[in-house]
């Protein structure tokens, strides 16, 4: 039922050209769709941004991580190889949360993480912030694109570019996540194009940089896409880079190993402005429940998956960028 909402909400706006922002939980459960013009105070939003963040406050970070043990990973991580070994999936984007202590907060990391999308959400059931690095779709001039992030390093590792591009496992992962998307990008457009095949780009990770393997592919439009925004969305959600392939079976195997409910995170966040639309994927995300902060991570399975390289993604993931 929240999916139809969403899917008439969204073609409602489209088709009246008017500005607005989404918020998309990962599962369809949850959304906020509201005129850019009737925005609550206690949501702010940045797309594409390249400034810097507003003041210096290293001196006053601190971050402790309470994650889930290594031997409880591992657990889910093998129930995983064994799905793989099935035939039932070939790659899946395992994600847990973590427990974290900070003196910042959830407004004062919104200000101060440096990040191409920023969303601070606050209503009476929910309270976040997402950082996120990863673009979902962006859409101009009658075309779609989508841009996804999979296979990260630490920058200071010696050639450290050349060793990710390299990497066997990488490869195939990220392989894998881009013709995914080619996939849904047919659904919903025509003369799909990988336009730019694994390329890098550099992560702000708090203290340290980090290489992030990208990619760009195209679709063409119709005309008329903005009365179909709610059609287009919903078609090719959840977002393939942050599920795995293929996506139907792999979410419901996800659904049972992870055993803790997504939310918001992994789902979108993005804004149509009457004539183009941007977005992004919901990942660096942090929550507050009941006074305590959680963040989630995770990172893409495969068959040729080292656990403990993988656990250590998953912790690295928690930082601040800022």
């Amino acid at each position: 039922m929240s999916k139809e909402l969403i899917k008439e909400k969204l073609n409602k706006f489209g088709f009246e050209k008017e500005p607005f922002l989404f918020v998309i939980s990962y599962d369809f459960s949850k959304f906020y769709i509201e005129k850019l013009s009737n925005l609550s105070d206690s949501i702010k939003y940045q797309l594409d941004n390249k400034e810097e963040s507003k003041q210096n406050i290293q001196n006053k970070i601190s971050l402790e991580k309470f994650p889930i043990s290594f031997k409880e990973y591992k657990k889910k991580f093998d129930i995983l190889q064994k799905e793989i070994k099935k035939g039932n999936s070939y790659l899946l984007n395992l994600t847990a949360k973590t427990k974290i202590k900070t003196t910042l907060s959830l407004d004062e990391i919104y200000e101060n993480t440096k990040s191409r999308f920023k969303l601070r959400f606050k209503n009476q059931k929910d309270d976040f912030v997402c950082f996120s690095p990863e673009r979902f779709i962006k859409i101009e001039n009658n075309k779609i694109f989508t841009y996804p992030m999979k296979g990260t390093i630490d920058a200071k590792f010696p050639n450290a570019k050349e060793k990710i591009l390299t990497n066997q496992k990488e490869m195939a992962e990220h392989t894998m996540v881009v013709d995914l998307l080619r996939n849904d990008l047919g659904i919903v457009g025509s003369n799909v194009r990988v336009e730019d095949f694994r390329y890098i780009e550099t992560i702000n990770a708090g203290d340290k940089e980090l290489l992030q393997v990208s990619s760009k592919i195209s679709a063409n439009l119709e005309n008329n896409w903005s009365e179909k925004i709610g059609d287009i969305l919903t078609s090719i959600l959840p977002a393939g880079s942050i599920t795995g392939t293929p996506k139907k079976k792999t979410v419901e195997i996800l659904k049972d190993v992870e055993n803790y409910e997504r939310d918001f995170y992994t789902g979108i966040f993005g804004v149509y402005d009457g004539k183009n639309l941007d977005s992004s994927v919901m990942i660096r995300f942090i929550e507050e429940k009941d006074g305590e902060k959680f963040y989630k991570s995770g990172g893409g399975i495969t068959c040729d998956s080292d656990v403990f390289l993988e656990y250590e993604e998953l912790l690295d993931k928690v930082y601040l960028p800022v």
